[in-house]
């Protein structure tokens, strides 16, 4: 393929030739069709880097009634995600090497190519688990979340040190829940869309938790020499603590959500149990302030911890409701809206979906548009926004949190040059190619 008169996230206008290997091999001025090359006329709209999504639940084994590698991954690709990294807590938990092979063979059926991280528990296998293609080790869990995997100090202490050995980065889920506020969920909590209800959760799972466990997640790196990346930072403060250790000589990187960049307490009075997840949403004014955070370049990767329930099991009372809410599909056209009104750079876009958690988890073929990279790339118009609908996305849940947001999306999703997703921008009509996923661990 040939795409012609791309304008790249630097603003640069240049074609790009992909080569029968999937590779991008030229990134030049006036490139001219070849013998049997397919031309993709760009011209007027922006071709990016695919993201690389570093937190998902895709759900299966397990929980396919929420979510299939198929569904999920279609989801990704008609949101601009080309890698998608999947994390340990289905049924049952990927925790030793005859986990993994069955979660693998499942996401064959994947359109992006992917990644499986291992989970710690009392029952874990490292010796199993780190002999297979293991993307990273985490999330590890530091308090109970969907899949009840929460560990104790010891047991994460025996994870970084098993990590660390084997220079495999540790995913952190940093919440310390001898912090949690167990009064928040006493009395009448109301019903499912109150602000009794939104507040109670956000109470409950307080800001001081993430920021200790967060605190001593750096500590126990820092004293083992272990890579530690801390997912779902909610709050400034926790970021900050990641910028600080790093500064330090930790070797630390954090990400944030979408649903906490966008979303706040606020919000979720009208979102009720639909806006549970753990952490869970934080003050408006502690939203802005992460935010900003994002704009500044002290957050380095922007992940969707992409954690899909069904419509019923969301609307259950707040005890009962599992946490988590989709995202996959809606992280490129949020961020790039928000570059589209100027509030984001389109390279601090590019970076935090793309280039950083490419080069932070070392994979030397993603994220970014450049000769020898893998041709993972998105076609956007990004003067062309549209508003979110459930009705219109593509993963199982038929519901999103940013309904009613307004997002650029894609028109091409290519994977290593294959076309896995093309939509008409003038019809809407879309199409998605076939499953192409590969291990990225795998060469």
């Amino acid at each position: 393929m040939l795409i012609t008169g791309a304008t790249l996230a630097d603003g640069r206008v240049r074609d790009v030739r992909i080569g029968d290997d999937g590779r991008i091999a030229a990134v030049a001025e006036g490139l001219g069709a070849e013998a049997g090359e397919r031309v993709l006329e760009a011209r007027g709209r922006h071709l990016l880097p695919g993201a690389v999504d570093v937190h998902v639940h895709f759900r299966e084994p397990g929980g396919s009634h929420k979510e299939t590698w198929s569904s999920g991954s279609r989801s990704a690709a008609a949101g601009g995600v080309t890698t998608v990294v999947d994390q340990p807590n289905t049924s049952p938990p990927t925790v030793d090497g005859a986990a993994f092979d069955e979660k693998a063979a499942l996401a064959a059926d994947s359109l992006v190519d992917y990644g499986i991280n291992g989970g710690v528990t009392a029952e874990w296998d490292p010796e199993s688990l780190f002999d297979r293609p293991l993307f990273a080790l985490g999330e590890v869990f530091l308090a109970d979340s969907t899949g009840d995997m929460g560990i104790d100090a010891d047991l994460f202490a025996d994870a970084l040190d098993a990590a660390a050995a084997r220079d495999v980065p540790v995913t952190v889920h940093a919440e310390d829940a001898t912090l949690f506020d167990e009064s928040a969920l006493d009395g009448d909590l109301g019903g499912v869309g109150t602000a009794a209800t939104a507040d109670a959760w956000s109470a409950y799972r307080t800001a001081d938790a993430e920021i200790a466990a967060v605190e001593r997640a750096l500590g126990g790196a820092a004293e083992r020499d272990a890579r530690v990346h801390v997912a779902h930072t909610s709050t400034p403060e926790a970021v900050d603590a990641v910028t600080d250790a790093r500064e330090d000589g930790t070797d630390a990187t954090c990400e944030v959500t979408p649903h906490h960049l966008y979303l706040s307490r606020e919000r979720a009075r009208s979102l009720g149990t639909f806006g549970r997840m753990n952490p869970p949403l934080r003050s408006e004014e502690r939203r802005e302030a992460l935010f900003a955070r994002l704009a500044e370049g002290d957050v380095d990767v922007v992940a969707t911890d992409h954690a899909p329930h069904t419509a019923e099991e969301k609307g259950q009372g707040l005890v009962d409701a599992p946490s988590g809410v989709p995202g996959v599909e809606t992280l490129y056209p949020l961020l790039l809206e928000s570059a589209r009104k100027g509030e984001l750079s389109l390279e601090r876009v590019r970076d935090v979906v793309a280039a950083n958690p490419a080069e932070i988890f070392g994979l030397d073929r993603k994220g970014r548009v450049a000769e020898g990279r893998d041709a993972d790339l998105v076609l956007v118009d990004t003067a062309d926004p549209r508003e979110i609908e459930a009705a219109a996305l593509h993963s199982a849940p038929a519901w999103t949190p940013f309904e009613g947001l307004r997002g650029v999306f894609p028109e091409v999703t290519l994977v290593r040059g294959e076309v896995v997703y093309e939509r008409d921008p003038a019809t809407g009509a879309a199409s998605f190619g076939d499953p192409v996923g590969r291990n990225v661990r795998e060469r």
